[in-house]
């Protein structure tokens, strides 16, 4: 939760530069350089910017998705350039954690996905209800039990789990047709999404992939053949509860649930829907160039939630040409709806093993666009969990570093 103190607001991302080129919360001086593009020079700051804990975060961030980021990555820029009130975006909203940091800080938030799920898990989550409101909601609920099951699908679940994943099926899709869903309703759903598939019994699954990322049954077979497992029952209803307490483990400030967030479901660079002029600060990060299959990783998720998508409208693009011409065109359209003298800060990993330099692209699309690049943040951090679940050495293929381009609206 963001800590209480007095915020220092930067209406001008010129002024950023000073703060960066002295900062010194995390005892490290700040490396800087300067690149030259063909008709501007941009200066790089590199420090470690904001914390490397993997949960010092609000408890509302739990839930996972495939190449989030920190919620300190928008924290920190929505600290600095905006007011409570203030409209903050983000594009490719993924879990929305950038909509929640909004949130915790009295601003407006407003998110797009080209992915229904991300509305799946992010609106829930910002009017989230009471503890007990869950509780009585999940003692009232009668699940409808069906013996006619994707058979399938018991490489991951016990039959009496099956079965009650298609009676929440059930239950949801009536509480949608009979005009009765509610936040309750949505968040039960949300959290039941999110506990699908995971690596320990607090998922309704055998040992499997980590949340993020649901492998194929194929792969999963393999799983338990060299794991020498069989799926055993998860009490699905006991450990909705479960997370749900989890998650709202931290206090909220009291007016923290509003009704003026907005989750648009389109592509980033056609969101007529947005005013022109009307935003104050664009926090994301775009679809990954070669790395993340964002349908495949997604599939048991979008199966329970009873969700379709466009292939064709899901980012998955590996021609970097291709990538910067998407590019492009997403920050014509943000050029259009920020705000005279709105701020972008547009993350890029670390990708090709750092042979590549994705944010050097970023400052070219943005320029071309109408867009003033200001500066680029590398924020670099020490050795984590993350990196070594996946045998990675620090700072290794994006693991432990943000490439944060920082453009703005000229106004």
């Amino acid at each position: 939760m963001p800590k209480t103190k007095k915020r220092l607001i930067l209406r001008d991302p010129s002024e950023l530069h000073f703060e960066l080129r002295s900062f010194f919360e995390f005892n490290r001086f700040t490396g800087t350089e300067e690149r030259h593009f063909a008709d501007l020079k941009v200066s790089v700051y590199e420090n470690e910017f904001w914390t490397s804990k993997q949960r010092d975060g609000h408890s509302l961030h739990e839930v996972s998705y495939r190449a989030c980021y920190k919620p300190q990555l928008p924290g920190f820029f929505i600290e600095r350039f905006c007011v409570p009130g203030d409209v903050v975006y983000d594009p490719f909203m993924g879990r929305g954690t950038t909509l929640i940091e909004a949130q915790l800080r009295q601003c407006r938030a407003m998110g797009n996905d080209a992915n229904p799920l991300s509305g799946v898990l992010g609106g829930p989550r910002l009017n989230p209800p009471t503890f007990k409101m869950v509780e009585e909601r999940l003692t009232e609920v009668s699940l409808s039990m069906t013996s006619k099951v994707d058979s399938d699908l018991l490489v991951f679940f016990a039959p009496d789990t099956l079965a009650e994943l298609y009676g929440w099926r059930t239950y949801f899709r009536i509480r949608k047709r009979q005009g009765t869903f509610d936040l309750v309703d949505a968040w039960i759903q949300m959290v039941a999404c999110n506990r699908l598939t995971g690596h320990s019994n607090g998922f309704f699954s055998v040992y499997t992939l980590p949340p993020n990322q649901a492998t194929s049954l194929e792969a999963q077979r393999r799983i338990n053949a060299k794991r020498n497992q069989i799926p055993e029952y998860r009490n699905t209803k006991a450990l909705i509860l479960k997370k749900t307490k989890q998650l709202l483990r931290d206090p909220l400030p009291h007016d923290y649930s509003r009704h003026d967030h907005e989750i648009l479901c389109s592509s980033a660079d056609s969101t007529s829907d947005i005013p022109s002029d009307s935003v104050r600060l664009v926090v994301t990060s775009p679809p990954f160039l070669d790395t993340v299959d964002y349908i495949g990783d997604n599939w048991l998720r979008m199966w329970f939630c009873e969700l379709s998508v466009d292939p064709d409208s899901i980012w998955q693009i590996k021609s970097l040409d291709q990538w910067v011409a998407r590019m492009t065109n997403v920050f014509k359209e943000l050029k259009r709806i920020l705000q005279p003298g709105g701020i972008v800060a547009f993350e890029v990993g670390e990708i090709r093993s750092g042979v590549l330099l994705l944010e050097n692209e970023v400052v070219k699309a943005g320029f071309e666009a109408g867009l003033i690049p200001e500066c680029i943040m590398i924020n670099s951090q020490d050795f984590t969990k993350t990196a070594n679940c996946w045998g990675v050495s620090n700072n290794k293929k994006g693991t432990n570093s943000n490439r944060i381009v920082i453009l703005k609206k000229e106004g």
